[in-house]
C-alpha cells in the first residue's frame, strides 16, 4: 500500500478499533492455485501476540483452508469510512482555483500467516464470541445456545476456523492532512451536507484527527 508519512496511522489501539467497528474484512491469501480473495467477519483479540490475533471461519467447502501456502503471509483488509471529496468545499477554490477532487478514506491491512482450525470446541467458542460481538447490544440478544445442539453440531461440521497472529499492521488515514485547517473545515461541512451515512462517518473521523468544527 502506498503510504505517505502524513497519512500513516501507527497506533495499534486505533487500528484495532477500526477492525472492531468494521469487522467484515477481505482476506487475500496465496494458495497453490494462485491468489485467493475471500470476504468474512473477523474478531480481533488484542491480548494474544504483540499486535493481536484475528479469528474467523470459512465454509469447509471453500478450498482456501486446504490450499493456502503455510510459509507465505496473507493480508486481511478492513475498510473504514470513505467518500468523494469535492474541490468546491475548499476555501482554496475561491482563493486560487488550484484544487481538484479526491477520495478520502481510512483502511487497515493486517499481515500474518493463517492457520486453519478443524476443531469443534474452538469453533463453538469462536462463534460464541462472534455472536456476542454483534448481538450483545440488542434488547433480546440471540445466543448460539438458542439453537438445538444436534443442529448446531451439524453446522459446525460445515465450517473451519481461521486464526491469524498479526505480524504487521499498516493503517492509512487519508483525511486531508495535506490541506489547510480552513480547507479541512470546509471538507467536514461539505460531507455533512451530503446527508449520507458514509459521508457522516468520514466527517466524524476527520474531526477525531483534529480537522473541522467540533
Amino acid at each position: 500500500m502506498y503510504l505517505p508519512k502524513q497519512f500513516e496511522e501507527t497506533r495499534t489501539e486505533v487500528l484495532h478499533d477500526l477492525v472492531r467497528r468494521r469487522s467484515f474484512g477481505t482476506l487475500v491469501a496465496m494458495t497453490s492455485d494462485g491468489l485467493s480473495v475471500d470476504h468474512m467477519p473477523f474478531l480481533i483479540d488484542a491480548t494474544t501476540g504483540p499486535l493481536g490475533t484475528l479469528r474467523a471461519h470459512v465454509a469447509r467447502a471453500n478450498p482456501l483452508w486446504r490450499a493456502t501456502l503455510a510459509d507465505v503471509d496473507a493480508v486481511a483488509i478492513f475498510q473504514g469510512p470513505d467518500h468523494y471529496i469535492s474541490p468546491s468545499w475548499y476555501a482554496t477554490k475561491k482563493e486560487t482555483g488550484k484544487v481538484v477532487p479526491t477520495w478520502n478514506y481510512a483502511v487497515v491491512h493486517a499481515y500474518g500467516r493463517p492457520r486453519f482450525v478443524d476443531d469443534e470446541a474452538w469453533l463453538r467458542e469462536h462463534l460464541n464470541h462472534l455472536t456476542h460481538h454483534h448481538e450483545g447490544k440488542r434488547e433480546t440478544p440471540w445466543m448460539v445456545s438458542d439453537a438445538p445442539d444436534e443442529y448446531l453440531s451439524r453446522l459446525l461440521g460445515a465450517i473451519v476456523g481461521v486464526e491469524i497472529p498479526i505480524g504487521r499492521l499498516s493503517g492509512k488515514w487519508k483525511l486531508g492532512q495535506n490541506r489547510s485547517d480552513i480547507d479541512r473545515m470546509g471538507m467536514v461541512n461539505g460531507l455533512l451536507h451530503e446527508k449520507e451515512e458514509s459521508a457522516d462517518a468520514l466527517a466524524a473521523l476527520i474531526r477525531e484527527t483534529g480537522g473541522g468544527p467540533k
